[in-house]
């Protein structure tokens, strides 16, 4: 990832902080917004394979991969609100699950 997201993550965690304050509560809804965006994905999904017969197929794949992307920076922004560094939070995450793959 480029440096341009990591500045945008800290960017919107200090215009968050400016425009609703850093408190636990907001902390908490900033952490939740990870989950409605994930639910954002999932209902895209959804609506890739048609699933809802009465509203049949309503989103293409490229919807679901910006919803993902959307619960991405969500995140990034959650780390950072929380006073961590989103880019050493997912080096770390990465070179945990990097561990776990078998080197051949």
């Amino acid at each position: 990832m480029d440096d341009m997201i990591w500045d945008a993550a800290r960017r919107w965690q200090r215009f968050l902080d400016e425009q609703n304050g850093n408190d636990p509560l907001e902390i908490a809804c900033r952490i939740m917004k990870i989950t409605e965006e994930a639910g954002e994905a999932t209902q895209a999904w959804i609506g890739v394979l048609g699933q809802n017969p009465r509203k049949g197929v309503t989103h293409t794949t490229d919807d679901v991969v910006g919803e993902l992307a959307d619960v991405v920076f969500t995140a990034l922004v959650a780390i950072a609100s929380l006073g961590a560094d989103p880019q050493k939070a997912i080096h770390d995450v990465v070179t945990k699950a990097n561990g776990y793959i078998p080197t051949s």
